[in-house]
């Protein structure tokens, strides 16, 4: 009996050696181990080993049991490992091999010049606002002092979609909206898109405006003009000069047009210029009284300043672009001079 099983232990050691599958050492552990094996048939002979010999011979078969089990573990573990890298060494990639080289995107100039512009203004302690696109008329026009009859509807066309409705032509009723939902003081900055139906070199039917409103007590056009030198200087050089201009907006009173020294001559002239040394970058004034009454501001109490520029327009300027229509052509020859 021990003969025998010295013989199946060596039997198995041999098939467990040679298996090189999972599904072979599968068949080793049924051949040996499994309920019709050959190591079980000999632990049911047991019943005919006489009875002073069966310690001895169970000693022997559990021993042999052991080892086999713990040789077919082994020989399991180590086919599973070479399985894992088989399929990882045939499903590799080999990263050494060359790429198509990548183009990095950048921010479209118009966006660097919000978010310079944004820094500025917040910097100073405004706060950003913005609003729908879709706006009423009364948003619009009505409340910034534009009733139904001024001629001020002239100077920006509109784009209606009915009787209430229309394309904003400019960011000044976040302003409105502001001043209705907030107690003074004010210090905001309102950028977005607006729509007129302009097309040329200098005009586009869709266009980016920035405004700013200031409202407190004893505000006066000294606190305009020094925010606005400050922005300037900031935005340009500090070399850069302003000066402001009387004109006419109907929601304030009195109203200026700002101008820079030419950012690209420095105030020598030159063609972006026009040779004047000077260039008109916005239009600004002291909040007419009619439209803090509008707002539900006391106009006896609190003043303001407001003021508003086209980015595209700055754009231009800033990076010497002579048409506007190459901001909105998307050509990378053009836009990746800035990034």
């Amino acid at each position: 009996m021990e003969n025998r099983i010295k013989t199946i232990t060596s039997s198995a050691q041999s098939l467990i050696a040679s298996a090189n599958s999972l599904e072979s050492i599968n068949d080793v552990r049924v051949k040996f181990l499994g309920k019709n094996g050959e190591l079980t048939a000999v632990l049911k002979s047991m019943r005919d080993v006489p009875v002073e010999q069966k310690p001895m011979i169970g000693k022997f078969v559990n021993e042999a049991r052991d080892s086999i089990t713990a040789m077919i573990e082994e020989k399991i573990t180590f086919l599973t490992a070479d399985a894992i890298n088989t399929k990882l060494q045939s499903e590799s990639i080999d990263i050494t091999l060359s790429t198509k080289k990548t183009k990095k995107g950048g921010l479209h100039p118009c966006s660097l010049v919000v978010n310079e512009i944004l820094n500025i203004f917040t910097s100073l302690g405004f706060q950003v606002k913005q609003g729908p696109e879709v706006e009423t008329d009364f948003y619009n026009f009505q409340a910034l002092n534009i009733p139904l009859d001024h001629p001020a509807r002239e100077m920006q066309d509109t784009f209606y979609i009915n009787d209430e409705l229309l394309l904003r032509t400019h960011t000044s009723p976040v302003q409105a909206r502001t001043m209705m939902n907030t107690q003074p003081p004010i210090r905001i900055v309102n950028p977005g898109k607006v729509y007129r139906p302009d097309d040329d070199a200098t005009h586009s039917p869709m266009f980016q405006q920035i405004e700013g409103l200031v409202v407190d007590k004893n505000i006066t056009m000294c606190d305009l003009k020094g925010i606005l030198e400050t922005f300037a200087k900031t935005l340009f050089n500090e070399k850069t000069k302003t000066r402001l201009r009387p004109s006419f907006f109907p929601f304030t009173e009195p109203s200026v047009e700002i101008d820079v020294t030419c950012a690209v001559c420095g105030g020598k002239g030159c063609r972006i210029c026009k040779g004047t040394g000077w260039i008109e970058i916005l239009g600004a004034g002291i909040v007419n009284p009619k439209v803090l009454d509008n707002c539900g501001i006391d106009s006896s109490i609190y003043s303001g300043f407001a003021f508003g520029c086209g980015i595209e327009r700055i754009t231009m300027i800033k990076y010497g672009v002579p048409d506007m229509r190459i901001l909105f052509d998307n050509d990378v020859r053009f836009l990746k001079q800035f990034n």
